[in-house]
């Protein structure tokens, strides 16, 4: 999109470890030890080949790799550039760490179709990279299916009333506004630029499309990637709590919403263009739908008992806020939103690590009966105040850099409103988590403590590296920052 490019199959080989490994996870049904050491394999090379590419693209360059051709001007083709690094950093990185996870949360609670549960995690990752690494609408779109269908097994891992229910509601969301919405735009883009899907640094479709059809490709665009969790097509996301907490987790931080966020940051930036969306003024409709999920979405944070779902609606609110200032139309609030997929990533996955810890050592899901906690479980409880002080964005934690541009950003464009919507969410961010700080410290248990039962120490030591790395990013953003200007400025053609 940007510089000079590099021919390379690493892209291609970055997606096919992960789905290769399926193979020897399965065969490995009968021996644990091996199926997790091909799990952890796979995830290692998956992050080896994202990490050997990162100076490529730190100096500036791109690679591209193209598969084949499926329409003319139209192949399945990747691209890898400064916004697709980040992702891929931020998704291969974590998958290690949820891979430990999710060893100590099946073992510890004895659960069946592990092996199903280890195989379908892995294709799930390699349709995430897939996403990361598209060069046009087609190969993402493609990519974006695969994912869907992929971690369906995954929401309905405990095949119960409850679980089929929510895989029903999550496969109905999820597929019905991709192919209700995103496709007949898929067809209308390739109609619209002579058969031309890429992405373009300025926008594919700039110069080529009125206002009405702009707002309509807009609408279509944003509401059919439904994994962006916008408002109203975010109930499959809360539906979506019957599944495994490890699942939860790459649901929440590893995949599937980021890859929603993910393709709404490309259909602004490489198919509309920032360009076309100050031209029509679109970029303020975009704000007020962002702004909207984010209160509302917090509001009803503010009720829910059972933890996970309080942790479900806040992600609905925080991906939000990562739309919300890619429609601020300003660099500032461009580079926050780019930065904002890493920082939330890791200080909403160690929530949810946390949630899964206390339901593996204690059986416990709903907030009332998690008083004194801390006493217990001291580590997880730490862990858990950290990361909710990086998503309410509270120093020193990573989410506090990601916040702070986003704010900024609405300075900088002059959308005021936009600045009062981060405001009231960060306050209700810490109206849902602080009194849960309060409850697990402070308050008296419920029944005396006999001794420490943190949870299986795979998921400790889990949770304990996340929740450290939300402490590092926050002093040393590293590549996260740097790949986010380098993306913002190209944009914008700075």
């Amino acid at each position: 999109m940007t510089g000079e490019v590099v021919f390379s199959s690493k892209p291609l080989w970055a997606c096919l470890v992960s789905l290769l490994a399926v193979i020897p996870i399965v065969r490995s049904r009968k021996d644990p030890h091996r199926r997790e050491m091909w799990s952890f394999g796979a995830a290692f090379v998956k992050f080896a080949i994202v990490l050997s590419m990162l100076p490529v693209i730190m100096s500036g360059k791109e690679i591209v790799f193209t598969l084949w051709e499926i329409l003319p001007g139209a192949p399945i083709q990747f691209r890898v550039d400064a916004l697709g690094m980040l992702f891929a950093l931020v998704a291969s990185s974590l998958w290690i760490i949820t891979t430990l996870y999710g060893i100590g949360y099946m073992r510890g609670l004895k659960e069946h179709a592990q092996t199903r549960f280890f195989a379908f995690f892995a294709v799930a990752l390699s349709a995430t990279l897939g996403v990361a690494f598209s060069a046009n609408l087609l190969t993402l779109y493609i990519f974006y299916e695969i994912l869907s269908l992929s971690t369906y097994p995954l929401v309905t891992h405990h095949q119960d009333k409850e679980a089929r229910g929510g895989g029903r509601t999550y496969l109905t969301y999820l597929l019905g506004t991709s192919v209700g919405f995103v496709l007949p735009a898929l067809v209308y883009c390739y109609i619209k630029t002579d058969g031309n899907l890429d992405f373009a640094s300025h926008g594919a479709l700039v110069g080529l499309v009125s206002s009405k059809e702009a707002l309509v490709l807009m609408l279509l665009l944003v509401f059919g990637f439904a994994k962006g969790g916008l408002m109203p097509f975010h109930s499959w996301l809360p539906g979506a709590m019957v599944a495994p907490t490890p699942v939860s987790a790459l649901l929440h931080a590893v995949a599937v919403v980021k890859v929603g966020v993910f393709c709404i940051l490309r259909v602004i930036t490489g198919v509309l263009g920032v360009e076309t969306l100050e031209e029509f003024d679109l970029g303020t409709i975009l704000a007020w739908i962002a702004g909207f999920t984010v209160v509302v979405s917090s509001l009803i944070a503010l009720s829910q008992d059972n933890l996970k779902r309080r942790l479900a609606f806040s992600t609905i609110g925080q991906l939000a806020y990562i739309t919300l200032g890619a429609a601020l139309l300003a660099p500032k609030g461009l580079t926050g939103s780019f930065m904002h997929i890493a920082m939330h990533a890791f200080g909403k996955i160690t929530l949810f690590f946390c949630a899964g810890a206390i339901f593996v050592a204690n059986g416990k899901k709903y907030i009332s009966q998690c008083k004194g906690l801390a006493q217990e479980m001291p580590y997880t409880m730490t862990a858990f105040a950290i990361g909710a002080l990086s998503v309410v964005g509270i120093p020193p934690a990573g989410g506090f850099i990601s916040k702070f541009y986003l704010v900024t950003g609405t300075m900088e464009s002059g959308m005021y409103h936009a600045t009062i919507f981060y405001l009231i969410s960060s306050f209700l961010n810490a109206c849902y988590f602080f009194p849960i700080i309060f409850t697990v410290f402070f308050q008296k248990p419920e029944q005396p403590i006999t001794g420490i039962k943190e949870s299986h120490p795979c998921c400790v030591a889990a949770l304990c590296i996340t929740a450290s790395f939300t402490l590092i990013l926050f002093f040393n953003p590293g590549p996260f920052f740097w790949l986010s200007s380098m993306m913002s400025r190209a944009v914008f053609g700075l």
